[in-house]
């Protein structure tokens, strides 16, 4: 086993848990100060766990973790253990924070500014999801309908989270009477798709490198050794001078294009580079496929 990659995988496991802590701290502090004193309804098993709040007064959390224990058995079988492992590790981190921030910190901030409590609040909840969606992890709820939706279709998390938490916003009716808190409901659903989409977005933006250097081979064993990327040489020639070349051909996360911008500086100063941003990027070391096979379709036609 390669050391210099194990140490790397270890490095973006602990990183993933990083972000899911901060992520569900985030969604705590939206959750818990800005929506839930405000009697504002959020989306998925949140949205659930609120309006029996409100109704019967069961602690948020206890309804939250027993919802969710059920939706873990389906993304288990679905979605894989390793999904499920991170996204158990959020809904516990999200239960603990919710409860603190429940029991020890009761603050009632901008009740007499509910539109900006929900816009806020759901800016919280939504950078919040992103970062565990980003991160292999998951809030729970929705967040699951919606990753497993997003393994076998190409169709945006925050879309999906929306179509599916509409009928839980307005359902709080029953219990508030308030058309009004409906409305910021449905505020806070559209601002937190909207902010799911640009957090996840932003963590899968890649980008293309061509690289035209005599020291090529160099640059190339840095790229492979330092941020782990593969590359590419592509035999080109100048049209102006007719000298044959060797062009590097790179694709990276958005994240690593300063280490290779570095490495390029490092070792050939005076290199020819070229970088541009790409849509997708699909294969190993970035996002899998979605299509949909021949036969899925046909058992779909027979359905």
């Amino acid at each position: 086993m390669n050391p210099t990659i194990t140490r790397a995988s270890y490095g973006k496991e602990l990183r993933d848990y990083i972000l899911i802590v901060i992520g569900m701290v985030s969604y705590s502090i939206g959750w818990g100060i800005f929506l839930l004193p405000n009697n504002i309804t959020t989306g998925g098993v949140a949205g659930v766990s609120s309006i029996l709040f409100w109704a019967t007064g069961i602690p948020v959390q206890v309804s939250y973790s027993i919802i969710n224990g059920a939706l873990l058995l389906v993304a288990l079988r679905v979605l894989g253990w390793r999904f499920c492992v991170k996204t158990v590790f959020a809904v516990v981190v999200l239960t603990v924070a919710i409860s603190m921030v429940s029991s020890h910190y009761n603050a009632h901030l901008l009740s007499d500014q509910p539109f900006m409590a929900a816009i806020i609040g759901a800016v919280f909840c939504g950078c919040g999801v992103g970062l565990g969606l980003s991160s292999n992890g998951s809030t729970g709820g929705t967040d699951i309908i919606a990753a497993i939706v997003n393994k076998y279709r190409d169709v945006s998390l925050g879309r999906v989270i929306m179509i599916c938490d509409v009928f839980i916003i307005s359902s709080s009716y029953f219990v508030l009477h308030d058309w009004e808190k409906v409305i910021y409901g449905y505020v806070v659903l559209y601002v937190t798709a909207f902010c799911i989409d640009q957090v996840v977005e932003s963590a899968r933006r890649s980008v293309q490198f061509f690289i035209i250097s005599d020291k090529y081979r160099e640059i190339g064993e840095r790229i492979n050794r330092e941020p782990h990327r593969g590359c590419t040489v592509v035999d080109a020639q100048g049209f102006y001078s007719g000298k044959d070349v060797k062009m590097l051909f790179v694709l990276a996360k958005r994240r690593q294009s300063d280490m290779i911008f570095r490495i390029i500086n490092e070792v050939d100063p005076h290199a020819f580079v070229s970088q541009s941003a790409v849509i997708g990027v699909y294969g190993e070391g970035f996002d899998q496929f979605k299509v949909r096979t021949k036969k899925a379709k046909t058992k779909d036609n027979r359905a």
